[in-house]
Order: C-alpha cells, then sequence, then structure tokens
C-alpha cells in the first residue's frame, strides 16, 4: 500500500541510456479519462476531492493505521490536502498515477485510492498500492481496483514486472494478491516503521507472460 513518500530513482537498462532519452521514451504521461474496474470507476484525483478524501481516511483510520505509516499520524484536511497536491503533480511529470476509487452511481463518496509507479523504468518495473475505506472491504472492491492496475501497468506502461508490498497480518491483501495471480517472492524484514513498530512486509510479483496467463477480473473493463 502506497504511503505518500519520495519514489525510488530510476535504474539503468543494460546498455546505459541519458535520462534525456529515458524521459523520451518512459515519461509519457497517461490519458486523463476514467478507468472502468467492475463496479467502481477510477479517476486522477483532483482539487474538489479533498474533504472526501480526508472524511474516508478518518472512517477508516483504526483499521489503515495497523500497516500504513501515514495513517499513524493525525491526518487532518491539510494532510489530505497535500497529498492531492502531490498526487496531482506525480501525475503530471509521469513519476506515479493515484486513482480516486468512486461508485459511478455515487460519484462524491471516497471508496478508497489505488496507485501505480515505476520502480526501474530502465527494466521495466513497477509496484501497486490500495486501500479501500472501512465498511466498503469484504466485497471484492480491492481486487477489482487493483486488478485493473495490473492491466494498466502491463497493457499501457510496458512495465514487465510488478510486485506488492504487504504488511505482515494483512490477510486480506494477501488474498487480493493471489486472486490476482501475484507470486509470494519472500519477507523483507522490518521494512516500514508503523508507529513504535517495525514491521515486515511481504512482497509478491507477478511477470507480464503471468498476467496473460491469469483470469483476471480487471478483463471485464471497458
Amino acid at each position: 500500500m502506497r504511503a505518500p513518500a519520495p519514489r525510488r530513482p530510476l535504474s539503468c537498462s543494460r546498455k546505459p541510456r541519458s535520462p534525456r532519452i529515458l524521459n523520451k521514451l518512459h515519461r509519457e504521461p497517461l490519458s486523463h479519462a476514467e478507468i472502468g474496474a467492475g463496479r467502481f470507476i477510477l479517476r486522477p484525483f483532483r482539487r474538489r476531492d479533498v474533504s472526501s478524501l480526508h472524511r474516508a481516511v478518518l472512517a477508516s483510520h483504526d483499521e489503515l493505521a495497523q500497516y500504513l505509516p501515514w495513517a499513524n499520524v493525525r491526518y487532518t484536511r491539510s494532510t489530505a490536502a497535500g497529498f492531492v497536491r502531490e498526487s496531482i503533480r506525480s501525475w503530471r511529470e509521469a513519476k506515479a498515477y493515484d486513482f480516486a476509487v468512486r461508485y459511478p452511481e455515487r460519484p462524491d463518496f471516497h471508496v478508497g485510492n489505488v496507485s501505480i509507479w515505476h520502480t526501474s523504468r530502465g527494466y521495466h518495473s513497477g509496484e501497486i498500492g490500495y486501500w479501500i475505506r472501512t465498511g466498503e472491504t469484504g466485497r471484492g472492491a480491492a481486487t477489482e481496483v487493483a486488478g485493473a492496475l495490473v492491466r494498466v501497468g502491463f497493457e499501457q506502461l510496458g512495465m514487465h514486472r510488478i510486485v506488492v508490498r504487504i504488511a505482515a497480518g494483512n490477510l486480506a491483501s494477501e488474498r487480493v494478491a493471489q486472486k490476482l495471480g501475484f507470486t509470494w517472492e519472500g519477507l523483507l524484514r522490518d521494512e516500514v516503521k508503523i508507529g513504535p513498530r517495525w514491521v515486515d512486509h511481504s512482497i509478491w510479483g507477478i511477470l507480464k507472460h503471468e498476467y496473460r496467463g491469469h483470469p483476471h477480473p480487471s478483463r471485464s473493463i471497458t
């Protein structure tokens, strides 16, 4: 699950290219069009989303604080506004793509966040993260929206490999990774500090050819 944090630097491909060439080849931004994801629509954040995002985090705080460092501190409206500003800037600069999850029939109700970003442009690797609002979990929402971004990563961003890092004990997120065809690859010990605790994270990965052979829920997207 992604926290608002600095991205990792670009990695070089086998034959190093100049940053200018890498930017030209790999930094084309996604379209700002909405993406269908089963029952949901995914769209870039807008400035007017601050209040609905803030309400969703507050409604989910106790659950999010178990697994996400940014939710372990006081989450104010200013915090939400800062995230939205960063999200808009990161999208414009093709650094990361954060999506607001909404129901088509309830466009002002914030269901959660789902994000995708490159971890190595040279090696075409990326990562996804997501969280779903308390009260909306347990009905397949995370699987639908994360599956949609797996599709975006492989089919639009040209990724070869996508990973998701999951905090130890977050069994619901592990089930999402399994449903989407990810493979457990190992354990990152004391990966993130959440409040006073260092928390292990499991890492799960999927390769492009595995995605092509797996029946993803996102395949129904129009």
